[in-house]
């Protein structure tokens, strides 16, 4: 085992081209009933351009290590930590906020935390799933409660979290309706959206409304959503978000349709993933990955995410290859 690995540190809040800097740091070691894992590939998501940015910047010390997916290799376990062996493959999101997170070669876990890589998905793409897929399984499983037969509104899904949703609504026996641009429409009907409307072309309150309305909708957009929702929802309708949204949102019509609000911060745990990985193996969920860039170019993938001068904001996940065999399905114990 080495000593020291290489990792990318936030070391100041701002820009993505200055916000970086790639350095030998000590590698960690496993507590009791903790993992280490060679972590093989992660991601970029919004909450990591929030932290950045310095949004969090109360619960960030500088230099820090952030990044929340992994799938990767146990190298090593610590006292207590049985459920795993060294050479076992595994993916997970890892705590938000709390010790190292993964823009780095190696990162210890909770075992409790860590399952064990779905065999049809690449590292690659189960680092792409991990957080996604965590948060619309706890948006429309575990605070909306989907039903088959009901219909569910995703707000944006042809990015990251909406392209997971539009594919979990459908699994679970819903009519799934999604806002995307005309562009994206092809792609989103593919992951399964029975209806899908371009939010760019105007107002898409009728067209839900033409439809006979929504029991649930999911809001990954942020502005206006959450006052608007009232408008399209059934009675008894639920509404979940995951967009802090710091401006103040007029909910007065939401009382007359009785409707249910959420607000989901994701909180990680391998049944979850478990549940996830039973999806992926039925062929009912794939992850959408929209580009893979190399550990040393995280700031890139930062600023692609952001929809930058590259071309604009790729379709689903932008993924960190942090190992060139990322893109495999399996690997070798190390």
């Amino acid at each position: 085992m080495p000593t020291s690995m290489r990792a990318v540190e936030l070391v100041r809040f701002g820009d993505a081209d200055t916000a970086f800097a790639t350095r030998e740091l000590p590698v960690p070691e496993p507590g009791p009933g903790q993992v280490l894992v060679r972590v093989l590939a992660t991601s970029v998501n919004p909450l990591d351009l929030q932290t950045r940015r310095g949004d969090y910047r109360d619960q960030v010390a500088l230099p820090s290590v952030i990044g929340n997916d992994v799938s990767g290799v146990v190298v090593a376990t610590g006292p207590g930590a049985d459920d795993f062996r060294p050479g076992d493959e595994v993916w997970y999101l890892a705590p938000v906020f709390a010790g190292q997170g993964t823009y780095a070669e190696f990162h210890v876990v909770d075992q409790a935390l860590a399952a064990r890589k779905p065999a049809r998905l690449s590292h690659v793409e189960a680092a792409g799933l991990a957080l996604v897929g965590v948060t619309v399984w706890e948006a429309l499983v575990e605070r909306a409660g989907v039903r088959p037969g009901e219909r569910v509104l995703v707000h944006g899904g042809a990015g990251g979290v909406g392209s997971a949703a539009v594919q979990l609504a459908r699994a679970l026996g819903a009519e799934v309706v999604t806002t995307a641009r005309a562009r994206d429409h092809a792609f989103v009907t593919g992951l399964g959206a029975d209806t899908a409307i371009d939010f760019s072309a105007g107002d898409h309150v009728p067209r839900v409304r033409a439809l006979g309305g929504v029991d649930v909708v999911l809001d990954t957009v942020g502005g206006d959503t959450l006052s608007r929702s009232p408008e399209v929802l059934a009675d008894r309708g639920r509404v979940v978000s995951i967009v802090d949204t710091p401006e103040p949102q007029n909910l007065l019509a939401a009382w007359g349709v009785n409707a249910t609000y959420h607000f989901l911060f994701v909180s990680p745990g391998r049944a979850k993933l478990e549940a996830l990985g039973r999806l992926v193996d039925r062929g009912e969920l794939r992850p959408v990955i929209g580009a893979v860039l190399p550990l040393a170019d995280v700031a890139r993938a930062h600023a692609l995410l952001e929809g930058g001068s590259s071309g604009g904001r790729p379709r689903g996940k932008i993924a960190v290859a942090v190992h060139p065999e990322a893109d495999g399905r399996s690997t070798p114990a190390p």
